[in-house]
């Protein structure tokens, strides 16, 4: 694939997986259904494109476009307080699952506004866009002339603003003045309760009333909804312009040229049908309303109006002020977002002479992760078990901040995909939202669950704990990964005061799951990733991520003092590490890899090639006595499973797979290639999730394989996913599941059953791999040391990133490999001790060492990824270069 068209339209640079209960999940089982690739760019385009419109007073980024099939694919613009999801043409199809057909539109993080805005010249509603342009922080459309007029519209969504943008850029070839309509249609909603929870959106939503107030719309629902413990409210949506409208209308209709529209039934078990393509559902009860405006254009000249939409969720006065402070300098907030975005990719800045594809991944997943940023206040945290309860609160704080899993459904707060996150995060430099993440699921955990230590699985914006209170089975390992993204992002920013705040919460997180091993045999039980049938009391991944979780408590423990702790749980690890290998390893009929699950009594170890096998070569440990730093799985046991995972069975070209193909013998059936004779009822599922991809990305690169065939099918698939235009659903944004394999493509399936067009886990898989292994950048900061030992990957020469955030400092490293001759060079901007090196191919040796040109010794380190030769440097700024050479 040939990428290199995408390099040279950018400009230079500024100085679950885990089975969510969802529909997504469900209906990946469905094998073969509308299994179909997507086209190839520039093919079938949605129409013959005009000149574009755009406003060069306007601030851009580098950006990424698209112009097939736009009716079927999603955009997102996202900001810290609100986001917008429609398709790419610029209509607003009924879209998501959780309440069927209302994911889409516009929010605020804890409240839906508008299903969706419409704008028409004249006469005539303006048509479906001709081209989608991704670009960072905003989203344009080109639109179709109409009534002699070209448009683009922009799509952007401030930080810290309680609402969103749209600016209609106009051309026209003579002097004139148009008749500008603009439609909005409300949808005043609460990210809880769902659809088919208990209550239902179908009780819960209050129609909503549309007026006309300071020429401007104003929608409001108000009220108490009839179930118990519900509570009143007073969500209000405002929209307009800073010009006078002419005229205006409200009612019950007003979207542009989807009226009238095609509604979509309420989801169920009873539910028929859907159509191909709604624009509302049975559980809408908005209202909608027009503003029409005279607009002089002058000949030849753009001229952009803008519009914007304010929201609250408490009353009319803050949706109002929302609304002044997003038009009061429209333009001023498009260029603020970009040079915030900008900043963002000036962090983290990679060179991949030999991976261009990569590369650029890796700037467009820093800018997938802080498009994932989003932040309320006051949230009402109560507890409603899997959506079959709704009772009073139990408790408010006074502010959330989190890391939003995944666009539309699962924009909120989750546990396991924040701890994933955590890891690119640190490497993109992006330290406060991970951080606050962290705390956020603290201090939620620590009201709803009384202090017991279990870490919740899942909140809305709102304040619903849908899962992960103590009476519910799981999710274990989100208790067990907690300190190990604490103790990560402790050694990458060096925060003591982060360490002291959240360090009684790692503690109490690990003491609960220790409460959890019923059977005393040191594994834990509970609900883990993968929850199917069949699968035995304890989960491979929490097993996996407890002793890790017990390892890297211990290391906090050692930089807190707190010697007893520090005991307890270096003892707990190394007793499941030493008991781990026989306990888990299965090799029966040629599996080569390790059980999903032990069954209870006696230990049965259980089978079904769940990718969950891989995550024994996921988690690296910190130094435990007499065990260095390295992965779980023992080396021989890593690189045969990963061999085994690389096989048709585990693998398409694309990535991990769900679930593995075993025999087609098996009684529930196998499609596809068979690499051993195990027998298991459960099913093949072959969906590339992007976090499946991520972890064995990051397996492949623990343990020093970074080859093409390797490490590279992962990393490629992850990066073609947001950078193929044969793949991507919306240009640059990660989506949750990769096209292909039993799932398909989102594009060929219905709005309301896709998965996420865009989900933050994926960068793990990115991210991780070029700056913690390719570059080698391992930063125990804490204890004021870093870490940088590269490893070049087969074929290529040079790598190198700079300006890599370490505390508030950062280091810049190059590492080259010609012949025989490997050269680190690293330049540290804050005073840090260094270990710098190379990973030396196995069976090597050194013939000579220097260091800035002096010979110096060199310590050769066994290690999972190969020998490392390594040289201590004192504490110090400034750039260090080591040169080893081989025979």
């Amino acid at each position: 694939m040939d990428l290199s068209g995408l390099s040279s339209s950018l400009p230079p640079r500024p100085v679950r997986p885990l089975l969510r209960r969802s529909l997504a999940a469900a209906v990946a089982l469905a094998a073969g259904a509308l299994v179909a690739s997507l086209p190839q760019a520039g093919t079938a385009p949605a129409a013959a494109a005009p000149t574009p419109v755009v406003d060069g007073s306007l601030d851009r980024s580098p950006e990424l476009s698209e112009t097939t099939r736009l009716a079927d694919r999603r955009f997102v613009v996202t900001g810290d307080r609100a986001w917008a999801l429609g398709s790419a043409d610029g209509r607003w199809p009924a879209a998501g699952f959780h309440t069927r057909g209302e994911m889409g539109g516009y929010w605020l993080p804890e409240v839906k506004l508008l299903d969706g805005v419409w704008f028409g010249i004249d006469d005539q509603w303006i048509g479906q866009g001709t081209r989608t342009t991704s670009g960072w922080g905003y989203v344009r459309t080109d639109l179709p002339d109409t009534a002699g007029v070209q448009a683009s519209r922009t799509d952007v969504v401030p930080d810290g603003a309680d609402g969103a943008l749209v600016g209609l850029s106009l051309r026209s070839d003579t002097d004139r003045t148009i008749s500008l309509r603009a439609d909005a249609h409300s949808e005043l909603l609460g990210s809880y309760p769902w659809g088919e929870t208990q209550p239902s959106q179908k009780t819960e939503n209050l129609p909503d009333t549309a007026s006309v107030e300071g020429g401007h719309l104003l929608f409001r629902d108000q009220g108490k909804p009839p179930h118990p413990n519900a509570e009143a409210h007073d969500w209000a949506a405002t929209f307009g312009s800073s010009l006078t409208p002419t005229a205006t209308d409200t009612g019950t209709d007003f979207r542009g040229p989807q009226d009238p529209a095609v509604v979509c039934p309420a989801s169920g078990p009873d539910a028929p049908p859907q159509p191909q393509r709604c624009d509302d559902t049975e559980y809408g009860k908005g209202a909608g309303g027009r503003l029409t405006y005279d607009v002089p254009l002058r000949a030849g000249e753009v001229r952009t109006v803008w519009f914007g939409i304010g929201g609250s969720s408490a009353g009319p006065a803050g949706a109002r002020s929302a609304l002044s402070g997003l038009l009061d300098d429209p333009a001023g907030h498009l260029a603020a977002k970009v040079a915030t975005r900008q900043a963002v990719d000036g962090n983290t800045v990679v060179d991949l002479p030999g991976d261009r594809l990569l590369e650029q991944s890796i700037r467009w997943s820093k800018q997938m992760l802080a498009a994932s940023d989003q932040r309320v206040a006051n949230p009402r945290l109560r507890v409603v078990r899997a959506g079959k309860e709704y009772p009073p609160p139990a408790g408010t704080i006074a502010s959330m901040r989190w890391l939003g899993a995944g666009w539309p459904d699962y924009p909120w707060l989750f546990g396991t995909d924040g701890e994933y996150t955590a890891f690119a995060a640190v490497a993109a430099g992006q330290f406060a939202p991970i951080k606050a993440h962290l705390r956020a699921l603290r201090d939620v955990s620590e009201v709803v669950n009384g202090g017991s230590g279990k870490i919740v699985h899942e909140v809305t914006p709102d304040g619903a704990v849908y899962f992960g209170a103590n009476a519910d089975a799981g999710n274990t390992d989100e208790s067990s990964k907690y300190p190990s993204a604490v103790a990560e992002v402790w050694r990458w920013t060096g925060d003591d005061a982060f360490l002291r705040d959240l360090y009684p919460a790692s503690v109490k997180a690990m003491k609960y799951v220790a409460t959890l091993d019923e059977d005393g045999d040191g594994w834990p039980e509970g609900l883990g990733n993968v929850e199917r049938e069949g699968m035995g009391e304890e989960k491979l991944d929490n097993a996996v991520y407890t002793i890790r979780g017990y390892a890297d408590l211990a290391d906090m423990a050692r930089a807190r003092g707190d010697n007893k702790t520090r005991t307890w749980s270096e003892q707990r690890a190394r007793a499941m590490v030493k008991a781990f290998e026989d306990a888990w390893w299965y090799d029966d009929g040629g599996a080569n890899s390790y059980a999903d699950s032990l069954d209870d009594p006696g230990n049965e170890k259980v089978f079904q090639r769940h990718w969950i096998g891989l995550t024994p070569t996921d988690a690296v440990l910190p130094d435990l006595p007499g065990r260095p730093g390295d992965p779980l799985a023992s080396r021989a046991h890593g690189n045969t499973t990963l061999d085994q995972h690389e096989k048709p069975c585990f693998t398409n070209e694309l990535g991990l797979f769900h679930t593995g193909t075993g025999p087609t013998s098996a009684p529930a059936g196998n499609p596809g290639a068979s690499c051993d004779s195990v027998v298991s009822a459960v099913p093949s599922e072959r969906s590339v999730f992007t976090l499946n991809s991520a972890i064995a990305a990051v397996s492949e690169g623990n343990y020093g394989r970074l080859g093409s065939g390797q490490q590279g099918v992962y990393t490629h698939g992850n990066a073609r996913s947001q950078l193929d235009p044969s793949l991507w659903e919306m240009p640059g944004a990660m989506p949750e599941i990769v096209p292909g394999g039993d799932f398909g493509a989102n594009i060929n399936r219905l709005f309301t059953e896709r998965s996420m067009v865009m989900q933050a886990w994926g960068a793990y898989g990115t991210l991780w791999p070029v700056v913690h292994q390719w570059l080698g950048v391992a930063p125990d900061l804490g204890r004021g040391t870093v870490a940088v030992v590269p490893q070049v990957p087969a074929g290529q020469s040079t790598i190198s990133g700079d300006t890599i955030r370490l505390g508030d400092g950062a280091v810049d490293v190059t590492a080259t490999r010609t012949g025989p001759t490997y050269t680190t060079e690293v330049t540290r901007h804050s005073r840090l001790a260094l270990t710098i090196g190379a990973v030396l191919p196995d069976g090597v040796k050194v013939r000579k060492a220097t260091l800035d040109g002096r010979p110096v010794g060199v310590r050769l380190v066994r290690t999972a990824r190969g020998a490392e030769a390594q040289v201590m440097v004192r504490p110090g700024t400034g750039t260090s270069s080591l040169v080893v050479v081989t025979r």
